[in-house]
């Protein structure tokens, strides 16, 4: 056998070719390239998995009455713009009385929150007092306690101030948001160089216009962040404005069609408006997320840039 080996070595060196070394645990093309497609086959399983009700929506809105409940699940129908229709003139256009009632909830509430996170985000990020890192705790705290245990509490105050069944009732409690508050302390802390606050203080700045002029620039990308979780959480919100709300004209596109879902127990009709009403409601946040997700890129090739 050893001469055997002595032999073929020799050939190799007498043709000028060698044969390459063993390597342990090398994978072939075909094993790299499967190891190359799990992540991707994931994400698509995920996607999936996350449009197919956003697509049983767009279908089932399409479909009458009569074919809602017994046509196939994916088979589209031509009642689309028939459906739209009853459902804006659905007492008078209640249904855009509600989709306006939510995009004051959400659009004011989601930039008063923002502003708020940036404002105390900035300020447990660049300023030293006593108690910061108690205050810090607490907002921790706060980020783990599910809002739906505050909304009985928030009842009753608002109650004593005699400020439920307004539009009030919803706005106050959605302005304070403490992982809003987070994410801007975090991102503040990241972004916001400490030497070019101390170099606006030495030029005279206040510390407001310090914050206005200078690190809220800075800070723009993490409070668009934090403008968006935030209007999604008000705009998918269902249990304050039910526990606040008596008059179905201040309700919220949520609860609206929840007391529209109820009567189709009754009114078997009322469904497709509701499902109508559903695709509806998801277009605001589609073309929200579209129109602001430059504000991350710009974030991204800032950060790679700096690099």
């Amino acid at each position: 056998m050893a001469g055997t080996d002595t032999v073929t070595a020799a050939r190799g060196t007498a043709t000028g070719r060698t044969a390459p070394p063993a390597r342990a645990g090398m994978s072939g093309p075909g094993e790299g390239r499967i190891t190359r497609l799990v992540p991707t086959a994931i994400l698509l399983i995920g996607a999936f998995y996350c449009l197919l009700p956003v697509a049983w929506v767009l279908v089932a809105a399409s479909k009458d009455a009569a074919t809602l409940f017994t046509s196939s699940t994916f088979a589209p129908g031509d009642a689309l713009v028939g459906n739209v229709t009853d459902l804006s003139t659905y007492r008078d256009g209640l249904f855009w009385r509600w989709m306006l009632n939510t995009l004051l909830y959400a659009g004011v509430g989601a930039a008063l929150s923002a502003a708020v996170s940036g404002l105390s985000g900035y300020t447990l990020a660049k300023f030293r007092f006593p108690g910061r890192s108690v205050v810090f705790n607490v907002l921790l705290a706060g980020v783990l306690v599910p809002g739906i245990t505050l909304a009985v509490p928030q009842y009753l105050l608002l109650a004593k101030v005699g400020l439920t069944d307004t539009y009030w009732s919803v706005l106050l409690p959605s302005i304070v948001s403490p992982y809003g508050i987070y994410l801007a302390r975090i991102y503040a802390a990241a972004a916001v160089p400490d030497s070019v606050v101390e170099a606006a203080r030495v030029d005279g700045a206040s510390e407001f216009g310090i914050f206005r002029r200078v690190a809220l620039p800075m800070m723009v990308p993490g409070l668009i962040t934090v403008f968006l979780l935030q209007f999604v959480a008000i705009w998918n919100n269902f249990l304050l404005p039910f526990i606040m709300l008596a008059n179905d004209e201040r309700f919220p596109v949520t609860l609206g069609l929840y007391t529209l879902l109820n009567q189709g127990n009754t009114q078997p009709a009322l469904y497709r408006l509701v499902i109508a009403g559903s695709l509806l409601s998801i277009i605001p946040l589609v073309v929200l997320f579209l129109s602001l997700q430059r504000y991350w890129r710009i974030d991204l090739l800032s950060g790679a840039t700096k690099a």
